[in-house]
């Protein structure tokens, strides 16, 4: 996109309408990309809008598996973002799918691409040279009237986004791209367990990966309560798991721990006081979690896909509405290595 294009124009003015919020009251653009917490519906529930790009890459697909024909945009503050960045490297597809990874900051435009030197972590868009992500998203469909998330699968060949869900990026990289890993064969959703693993992901994200958002977003004491109790049943449930088993399934590393890592991983330093999911620590009151996290954190490839300044400066300076003063706390929760 160049300073001329119709879309850019558009985005320029932050006047357009493009979505309402859980209260069926309409965002501008410029709201609609940072107003996390207008999915709070009437009675201050937070709900989380589902993806919208939903393609799939399959062998014989019009997105068939190839070798530098596909881009991720990612944050390394992004608890979703990170869970597919970690695929990746695991299952080592670090050659075969480029990387652009946005700013931590999210400011009234959404995410922003910034240079290594403006935030160290951070990249400029080198594919579609878009200053924010709602370019991409706008580049896609003019007319797109949902939010601008991350992390996105890019197809350069189509000028597209493939898909927006992580949960489903996770699974294209894990199964499509094996030709092309330095890791063939490795998966993280393995024949004979994939019923336990669904069944761990059905409880874990509305109750942890998300039920941290709930508690943090929402705008009424009932609501909060609600999802804090929820959240912290499902701490204790993963705890009692874990006390014994080596992993979420036993001896075999998942998806499910993927997922449920990348949350763990915010948990003390973030959501417990940003989000208020305060009545326990992993560093004090979990130390099964705490032993899963320190092993997970261990394993080749994984340190080099975290970013706890990312991760603080992000929800403690982003999100104004919850900490107006933009104070950073200095705990980075427990040591892992």
């Amino acid at each position: 996109m160049t300073a001329n294009d119709p879309v850019l124009g558009r985005l320029s003015t932050a006047k357009w309408t493009t979505a309402k919020d859980a209260n069926d009251h309409e965002l501008t653009v410029k709201e609609n990309a940072v107003r996390e917490t207008t999915f709070a519906n009437k009675d201050g529930e937070f709900k989380r809008v589902a993806s919208a790009f939903r393609d799939t890459i399959v062998q014989g697909g019009r997105f068939p598996p190839a070798a530098g024909r596909y881009h991720l945009y990612t944050c390394l503050a992004c608890p979703w973002a990170h869970r597919v960045m970690i695929t990746r490297a695991l299952k080592g597809l670090e050659d075969a799918i480029s990387v652009s990874v946005v700013d931590w900051f999210m400011g009234p435009e959404g995410w922003k691409f910034t240079s290594d030197e403006e935030c160290p972590g951070s990249t400029e868009d080198t594919v579609n040279n878009a200053k924010f992500i709602q370019e991409i998203y706008f580049k896609t469909d003019p007319d797109y009237q949902l939010r601008f998330t991350v992390p996105l699968l890019w197809d350069k060949v189509e000028n597209t986004i493939v898909n927006n869900e992580s949960s489903e990026i996770m699974r294209m990289l894990n199964e499509a791209f094996d030709e092309f890993s330095s890791a063939p064969g490795t998966t993280f959703y393995p024949k004979g367990r994939q019923e336990e693993i669904d069944s761990l992901n059905e409880w874990i994200l509305p109750n942890i990966n998300n039920g941290v958002y709930q508690a943090g977003f929402a705008t009424a004491q009932g609501p909060y309560e609600k999802a804090v109790n929820a959240l912290f049943e499902g701490m204790d449930r993963v705890e009692s798991i874990l006390k014994t088993k080596q992993f979420l399934t036993g001896d075999v590393f998942t998806e499910a721990d993927i997922r449920l890592f990348t949350t763990c991983y915010r948990f003390d330093p973030v959501y417990h006081t940003h989000f208020k999911c305060a009545n326990k620590t992993i560093t004090h009151d979990y130390p099964h979690i705490l032993r899963w996290m320190r092993e997970i954190y261990q394993m080749p490839g994984i340190a080099p896909t975290c970013n706890m300044d990312h991760c603080k400066y992000h929800y403690y300076q982003s999100h104004k509405n919850i900490n107006p003063s933009g104070i950073v706390p200095l705990w980075n929760g427990p040591k892992l290595n």
